[in-house]
């Protein structure tokens, strides 16, 4: 008789507890931080080859890219950091705005959904775990930020191989490339010019220092990882 007097208040508050519990995680997560790495993984198999701290760059669709094209004779226009986060591969990316997209999502969204993926050539000595992460918590500073259409050296907007660069030099101290300015590129055709008049008019800022996808894939700290190309 005493146990069944016990047993239903016992039952309502393991009940009670449990439903109280499930509402401070949803509440109070325990990570706000999409750059941190918890201590479990999900249960996934990273792609072969593919880590942490990968830049991987593609060939876009839209007509600014197409200039950056023609201005950089190359075929890539943009770029990102691959970031793994719990077992999960990201792109890291300055478009509209600065995000993380899931890897095979940033991949569909390239021309033939072709890529190249690059790696620094001391990475296993370089990119240790505290590396990476503080890359990762520079990153954080960006996340959400407005694309730079007008290819700026600033932090208050940023674009995709700026965003790239200024995450090694600041959160690895490495410099992926020189930095070039803008009138060293190709702006002599028509379609570039378009562009250019479009976002500066006659006022076209031909010292502002640039880095672009192009100067990033001729690294000579990087090698080739995968090119699918």
């Amino acid at each position: 008789m005493k146990m069944k007097k016990y047993l239903l208040p016992g039952i309502t508050f393991l009940l009670s507890f449990c439903c109280a519990l499930y509402v401070t995680m949803q509440v109070f997560p325990k990570n706000q931080n999409p750059f941190l790495t918890s201590g479990i993984k999900d249960e996934i198999n990273l792609p072969y080859k593919i880590q942490d701290g990968d830049i991987i760059f593609q060939t876009s669709e839209s007509s600014q890219c197409e200039a950056v094209r023609i201005a950089t004779n190359s075929k890539f226009s943009h770029c990102g950091i691959i970031y793994e986060i719990n077992g999960n591969l990201f792109v890291f990316e300055a478009v509209q705005p600065v995000k993380l997209t899931p890897l095979n999502d940033w991949i569909t969204y390239g021309r033939d959904k072709k890529y190249l993926v690059k790696r620094l050539k001391n990475a296993a000595e370089v990119l240790n775990e505290n590396t990476l992460q503080k890359m990762k918590d520079y990153s954080q500073q960006f996340m959400g930020k407005q694309y730079d259409a007008f290819f700026e050296w600033t932090d208050t907007r940023i674009y995709c191989s700026e965003l790239v660069w200024k995450i090694y030099k600041n959160g690895a101290n490495i410099e992926l490339s020189k930095l070039q300015q803008l009138k060293d590129f190709n702006l002599k055709d028509e379609r570039v010019q378009k562009i250019l008049k479009e976002r500066y008019g006659n006022n076209i800022p031909l010292e502002e220092k640039v880095v672009s996808p192009s100067n990033l894939v001729d690294s000579d700290l990087l090698v080739t990882v995968v090119d699918t190309y």
